[in-house]
Parts: structure tokens; sequence; C-alpha cells
């Protein structure tokens, strides 16, 4: 099978690599730590896992899941570790612990949690890898998913505008994933 990679690189710090190959290997050398955590949809049904990846200056998060709605999705990290069906408002807002507001391209912004959007085949499925630079797995950080009482990953309906505070008119949330 011929393996596809693509990548976008934004001056924020964020890149988004779209491949067809399983979870990342991680070096047991390294100061690495790891996170699998399981997504469900509104109806509390497991659709995928996504998997975190922390190293020194990063987050690398791999996600695979199925049974979605086509298209492209925001996705960011919330505030809260809850995923309460069936519209996980218990999530709260995104991550967000210098106060700013939503979007790569508002110059106000952006949340430590904003995401860049990923995009679900016609058959329901996503496999996407994408990292951020503004969160990290290092409990005690302002800025950890490992924060007490968690965190968590939101999968919107429609896709992030980069912009528009407070989640980019991204709609409802479909998915959720409990950081702890």
């Amino acid at each position: 099978m011929k393996k596809m990679v693509m990548s976008v690189s934004l001056s924020l710090g964020f890149v988004l690599l779209g491949a067809t190959c399983a979870a990342p290997a991680v070096n047991a050398s390294s100061k690495e730590s790891q996170v699998t955590v399981k997504i469900i949809n509104t109806k509390g049904e497991e659709v995928g896992t996504a998997l975190l990846t922390g190293q020194d200056d990063a987050v690398k998060l791999h996600i695979e899941a199925k049974n979605l709605p086509p298209g492209v999705h925001g996705i960011h990290f919330h505030e809260n570790g809850k995923c309460d069906t069936p519209d996980f408002k218990s999530a709260g807002a995104h991550l967000n612990p210098k106060h700013k507001e939503h979007g790569f391209n508002n110059p106000k912004g952006f949340h430590a949690g904003d995401l860049l959007n990923i995009d679900v085949k016609q058959d329901g499925t996503v496999i996407a890898d994408l990292e951020s630079k503004t969160v990290s797995l290092t409990r005690g950080a302002s800025n950890s998913l490992l924060k007490p009482g968690g965190t968590s990953i939101i999968i919107h309906e429609k896709a992030d505008d980069y912009v528009t505070d407070p989640s980019g008119n991204s709609g409802n949330r479909i998915g959720c994933a409990r950081i702890e």
C-alpha cells in the first residue's frame, strides 16, 4: 500500500499531518509521555481513539475514528475532563489559560486548545495527526492537558473558521474524549 503524507505548517507552531499509517512509535529513551483516550459519540458509543504523545516542546495527537459524518470538522482541547452525553457541554469551553480569543486568524487569539480541522472521509473514517506547541502533558504546568479534573478533546459538527470567538462557528459537539 502506498503511504501518503500531507504536511501543512503555520507560523503559529502547529502542524497537521494526514497519513495512512498506524499510531506513531515512541522512542523509549526520550522524555516522552503518552496518553490514549477513547472518543465517544453523542450516544456514548465508542467511535475511536486518540493517542497523545508529549515531547519537550509539543503534544502530538494521533486520531483514528469511524462512524463520523463526512466532511471537515473542528477539533479542540476543552477545559474539563467530562463527556456527558448527549451534548458534551460538560467539557466546558476551550482550554484557554492565557485568556485569548479563538482562532489562528483572530488578531486577539488564539486559545491553547485550538487545533487545525480534521477531514472525515466519505466512509465516516478519519486518521489524522496534529501537533500543538501550546499545550503539554506536564502535570502542574498552566497549559497541561493533565490538570486536576482533566481536560477533553471535542470534535464539532462543522469546520472551524479559525477566527470567530468562542469556537470558530464549528457547531454542535459530536465527539468527545476525556483526558485524565
